[in-house]
């Protein structure tokens, strides 16, 4: 009996891995988060041999849709305790290197989460890799951490690194302006010397299309005085000079990056008039705006990174925001893969 309700609460989970017919490469999921390189590499046919994320609220959302609690965190995890994977796939942390001499090369990445990647790059031998990572480490220390990445990553793995490129999730189908770096690469002895990453879709993605269908809770709604008191410190700091302030995003046109932290939620604020009950679900300072001015739900932030209404959000608001912004944007995620596995197989 325990057994079939164990294979019951199985059956329940959203995005299990893809049936052994349509499984076509394996992949790690390493810096995992929520999971958005996982879903896109699924969607693509791959199989998730194993997973890491040490922030206990992304593991709680990550099992809850993929059915698995990723290992902890990967500087404790030997590289020989994870399994053979065609592909490693990975969202990393910025991180300052030593960089005195220069000399070291690899060793020179010890104590940065890198180091974690190359390591088992280097035992596991993997067909390809797929790392992403913030704009700023095109520019970060002067390019420095850049050329010391590419280097260990050519130089001393033996990997065709194409020149790593600002890919943006609003040029692949969501409303998000969001560009981050992509970093691929393929093993030398695969004999793969050229990679073009995707075109750009044409045609640009409105907000509208992941707006909220139905009115939402009054708890999104600013108050009257917080309002004012964005609009009062925007016109201070215009008369500085500065660019503060919150930014409202029309139907039509692209969200900012989602980001936690300073005016994230308010440099994403949206209108919508549907809300019928203005009583306060929170405590705040004065009314509940009648101007429709609010933020952006969990879940509008979700399919602003390109994740299905199917993903389910097990973890508070706070968790939630956090969670989505640091995520990847799937569709961009998925559309770089499918050209790694093209060129992969031709």
């Amino acid at each position: 009996m325990k057994d079939k309700r164990a294979q019951s609460v199985k059956r329940k989970i959203p995005f299990p891995p893809p049936s052994k017919s349509k499984k076509t490469f394996s992949f790690i999921d390493l810096f995992a988060g929520v999971g958005g390189f996982r879903m896109a590499m699924q969607q693509l046919g791959g199989n998730c041999v194993f997973s890491s994320e040490m922030d206990r609220w992304a593991q709680k959302t990550y099992e809850t849709n993929f059915g698995e609690v990723p290992s902890g965190d990967i500087t404790e995890i030997g590289e020989e305790e994870i399994p053979e994977h065609d592909m490693l796939c990975a969202g990393f942390p910025c991180q300052a290197f030593s960089l005195a001499g220069q000399r070291r090369g690899f060793e020179d990445t010890r104590g940065t989460l890198f180091f974690d990647i190359a390591r088992i790059l280097k035992a596991k031998r993997p067909k390809a890799f797929f790392l992403e990572n913030v704009k700023g480490l095109m520019s970060h220390q002067g390019g420095q951490t850049l050329d010391k990445i590419l280097s260990v990553l050519r130089d001393e793995l033996g990997y065709f690194v194409p020149t790593p490129q600002i890919i943006k999730a609003e040029d692949h189908g969501v409303p998000q302006k969001r560009g981050r770096v992509f970093i691929v690469g393929f093993r030398n002895d695969l004999k793969i010397n050229k990679f073009k990453y995707p075109r750009p879709r044409k045609m640009k993605t409105p907000f509208l299309k992941v707006k909220e269908k139905h009115s939402v809770s009054a708890r999104y709604y600013l108050s009257t005085s917080y309002l004012q008191s964005l609009r009062s410190h925007r016109v201070r700091h215009e008369g500085k000079g500065n660019g503060f302030g919150f930014e409202i995003i029309d139907d039509d046109q692209v969200a900012n990056t989602i980001v936690i932290g300073g005016m994230g939620r308010e440099r994403n604020l949206v209108v919508d008039h549907r809300l019928k009950d203005f009583t306060p679900v929170t405590n705040i300072k004065g009314e509940v705006n009648r101007e429709g001015i609010r933020r952006m739900t969990p879940r509008e932030w979700a399919r602003l990174q390109g994740y299905p209404d199917e993903f389910l959000i097990p973890v508070s608001d706070a968790q939630a925001y956090k969670q989505f912004a640091n995520s990847v944007a799937v569709p961009a995620i998925k559309a770089t893969a499918s050209v790694i596995l093209d060129t992969l197989v031709s």
